[in-house]
């Protein structure tokens, strides 16, 4: 298939874009590089520099789907400037979609996000609990999966809206470099880099077994073969939601211990005040894609994740 790939120098777009060419899949990615990088966009992959709003003069091309990545996302400064990520997320996704009306694609694979659900009334979370988002970004997110459903209802779209909680690891060269870190996982290991001095754990007095935040990984390489089986499921007048984890939480201590045994560095953390609107435990349930479209985690295991993120981490970008 002909693939559109939009954000697809980032760190997850990256990685889809290399295993949909690794499919034998012919593969475009537009990005305007304001988070991404050049050198992530996989060789055989062509590239255009362009934003999202510029998509129609790309898809006019022909193409047979897109996977839509590209978005502003860091919490605090949705919460700072919404509208940046209200005109981004939503209008941006807006444009892409008429776009996509105009040229005649009607496939759509969606990066959503866990940030919809807000605080959870119970975990693992469903797909059919509420969502409540306690900030721009989740709301924006929101905003376009309410529109994915229109279109599919009244232009015949194929739409699948993937619902991440906590990405890791890497995927050969393709790893996490965000200008900003908010991540856990890369923070830790910044330290063993020698990058920073300590790590911050946000609170130790939640009501979890060893005081610090739970919360849910996935692999990134089993992230992106998720959006494969996502792109195959995408049904004429049809919008489906899938949450993606590994269906089990790790503790912000236990990750903290794993990078110090994968990396042999003491890795100290300095304890901070907790952060206001942090859930103590946020966990997925992935059994409806897991029973749909046959998804499974292969890497399931923290220590994958953080060693496959040390590796690539540890060497030159």
């Amino acid at each position: 298939m002909k693939l559109l790939v939009t954000g697809g120098a980032g760190y997850i777009g990256s990685v889809v874009a290399a295993q949909l060419l690794e499919e034998g899949h012919e593969v475009t990615v537009l990005d305007d590089l304001s988070t991404g990088h050049a050198d992530a966009v996989p060789p055989g992959a062509s590239f255009v520099q362009a934003s999202i709003i510029k998509a129609e003069g790309v898809l006019a091309d022909g193409y047979d789907a897109v996977l839509h990545f590209a978005a502003k996302s860091l919490v605090g400064e949705s919460v700072e400037k919404p509208g940046l990520y209200w005109s981004h997320n939503l209008g941006g996704t807006l444009a892409l979609l008429d776009a996509m009306r105009r040229t005649g694609v009607n496939r759509i694979v969606f990066s959503s996000t866990a940030a919809t659900y807000g605080e959870p009334e119970r975990t693992p979370i469903l797909e059919t609990d509420p969502t409540r988002p306690g900030n721009p970004y989740g709301a924006s997110k929101l905003a376009v999966d309410t529109a994915l459903t229109a279109f599919a209802g009244l232009y015949g779209l194929g739409a699948v809206s993937l619902r991440y909680f906590n990405v890791a690891g890497a995927y050969g060269a393709f790893r996490e470099r965000h200008t900003v870190e908010t991540h856990l996982i890369p923070n830790v290991l910044k330290v063993a880099l020698g990058e920073r001095e300590s790590v911050s754990v946000f609170g130790t007095d939640y009501p979890t077994p060893d005081g610090t935040c739970v919360r849910d990984y996935v692999h990134v390489a089993d992230l992106a073969r998720a959006h494969l089986l996502a792109l195959d499921a995408c049904t004429p007048g049809e919008h489906r939601i899938y949450n993606l984890g590994s269906g089990a939480g790790f503790s912000v201590k236990e990750v903290v211990d794993v990078c110090r045994e994968v990396t042999g560095h003491p890795i100290p953390t300095t304890v901070a005040a907790r952060r206001p609107g942090d859930p103590a435990v946020l966990v997925a349930s992935s059994e409806k894609i897991q029973r749909e479209l046959g998804w499974k985690p292969a890497h399931a295991t923290l220590r994958d994740m953080v060693a496959d993120a040390w590796t690539a981490s540890a060497k030159p970008a």
